[in-house]
């Protein structure tokens, strides 16, 4: 597996399933801690491991609202971002699509524009600095309701940033049913965004039905209960509505009980396009490196078998034609270099 992990380390990637908020590194949480004393967010980097540990989903949704009070203003959002950014060169990913929550920070006080000029001049900064290239996606969080449906929907489509691509829908599933966001992905999908929503994490393959058919899923966040239901797995696979697939991320929120239940392998073996990804990377002591080498075990996977995989992603992603086409050449070339030194 070593050989693997170098290889999974230099392979270029795209994500599609990662949280703006919950990808802040431990370092820039203890800094935005320190920068709000009043936190209950220990300050301390090696507290934070112990901070996030999750008895369960809502626990973890209780954790991650903790760690979005820390964004307090502009210069913490954009911070936050750039950082968010670093992590993803670091991991050699070229396109990310963000999940970005604007609800959490204007509700507590930051305007509009100025949560929107910072994560664009953090998304310019990130391309022009670090060769990654990041889209947004604005998600409801669920727990909020309607009136955070009807906010989000608001700032997608009033004045939409220009790497605003798509509309989600995060946060706890049970007791929040999907048909209900309806009128605001219509809205969404009408100014041009696409369907993103997350459904079958922790509840059953009728969340998934619901955001196919109410909120008309192009992907599905998570689904990993979609396994239960032979004729919506036989769906998925035939009209390659792609999973985003967060194995570490699943462990951690106890949608599964470890690793080695996972069912990833079914997924594939159902004929179903899924996409590896890391969802909320620090809090769950995981990278997207990481995942795919998990990925790589779970379904014996070598190199060739890892850089299709990557290339789910570019294929699943909202990425332009000619750019999706460059990164799978990218991908290739880095295979083909691989195997010749192998």
């Amino acid at each position: 597996m070593s050989d693997l992990t170098a290889f999974i380390a230099g392979l270029p990637k795209a994500e599609l399933h990662v949280h703006h908020v919950g990808s802040a590194s431990p370092r820039i949480v203890a800094e935005l801690a320190a920068r709000h004393p009043d936190s209950p967010v220990p300050k301390d980097p090696a507290a934070l491991r112990e901070f996030f540990t999750f008895t369960d989903f809502a626990h973890f949704i209780e954790v991650y609202l903790s760690v979005v009070d820390l964004l307090r203003d502009a210069e913490d959002i954009r911070l936050l971002t750039y950082e968010v950014a670093r992590d993803l060169a670091r991991q050699q990913v070229r396109y990310a699509e963000l999940t970005v929550t604007p609800f959490s920070s204007t509700s507590r006080g930051i305007p509009d524009a100025a949560f929107l000029e910072a994560i664009e001049d953090a998304r310019h900064a990130a391309e022009r600095e670090l060769g990654v290239v990041m889209r947004w996606i604005f998600d409801i969080p669920g727990e909020a309701g309607i009136p955070a449906a009807e906010e989000t929907a608001r700032i997608a489509t009033a004045a939409p940033p220009d790497g605003l691509i798509a509309f989600g829908l995060g946060g706890p599933e049970i007791g929040v049913p999907r048909p209900q966001f309806k009128p605001y992905f219509d809205r969404a999908i009408a100014s041009g965004l696409r369907s993103v929503p997350h459904a079958g994490e922790t509840t059953g393959p009728e969340t998934i039905w619901d955001a196919l058919e109410s909120l008309r899923a192009e992907r599905i966040g998570h689904g990993t209960s979609a396994v239960q239901d032979p004729q919506l797995l036989h769906h998925l696979a035939e009209q390659q509505i792609p999973l985003e697939v967060c194995p570490t991320s699943n462990v951690a929120t106890r949608a599964v009980h470890d690793l080695d239940a996972h069912p990833l392998r079914e997924m594939v073996e159902a004929g179903v396009l899924v996409t590896i990804n890391s969802d909320d990377p620090p809090m769950f002591s995981t990278d997207l490196n990481t995942e795919y080498a998990i990925a790589a075990r779970l379904l014996s996977l070598d190199a060739a078998g890892i850089a299709a995989l990557a290339k789910n992603a570019v294929r699943a992603s909202f990425m332009e034609k000619p750019a999706k086409a460059g990164l799978e050449e990218e991908i290739d070339a880095y295979l083909a270099s691989w195997q010749r030194q192998g």
